[in-house]
């Protein structure tokens, strides 16, 4: 399986017996995995979505939206209980470019790729339950 590294975004082919989770990057030795949301920007997100083999949660914010704040904590609370799946966030006014090319409406945006497919899209806050609903809805287990 390829997994881009969140911290050098060099790619690292682990055994199918390792869990990413467990895994470091060849090159730089951080996790390959972060228990916190990465950040990602108009230059590193086709570095790291496309690329890596995981599914990859984005959480499309704002810093002047009250209700991306609201769930930022609920947001960085579940990414480290799902150790199957990359949460990610991308400031809609520091990338406007990604903003535009996934047609970004409405924030908060939740979409969840695997590679270079959009699995699931949805716009509004959640809370922790129906966040973790909406994962299970879209296959992604805790």
């Amino acid at each position: 399986m390829i997994v881009v590294c969140p911290s050098c975004m060099k790619k690292n082919n682990l055994p199918a017996d390792v869990a990413v989770s467990e895994a470091q990057c060849g090159q730089c030795e951080a996790d390959l995995w972060s228990a916190h949301p990465i950040a990602l920007t108009d230059d590193n997100f086709m570095l790291f979505v496309p690329n890596t083999e995981i599914s990859v949660l984005v959480d499309f914010w704002a810093d002047w939206c009250g209700p991306c704040k609201a769930m930022a904590p609920t947001f960085e609370r579940l990414a480290a209980q799902y150790k199957t799946v990359q949460f990610a966030k991308v400031d809609t006014e520091a990338a406007p470019r990604l903003s535009q090319f996934f047609q970004i409406r409405s924030i908060p945006s939740l979409v969840l790729f695997q590679q270079t497919t959009q699995l699931a899209r949805v716009a509004g806050a959640m809370t922790a339950p129906q966040l973790q609903s909406w994962l299970q809805q879209n296959g992604i287990r805790g």
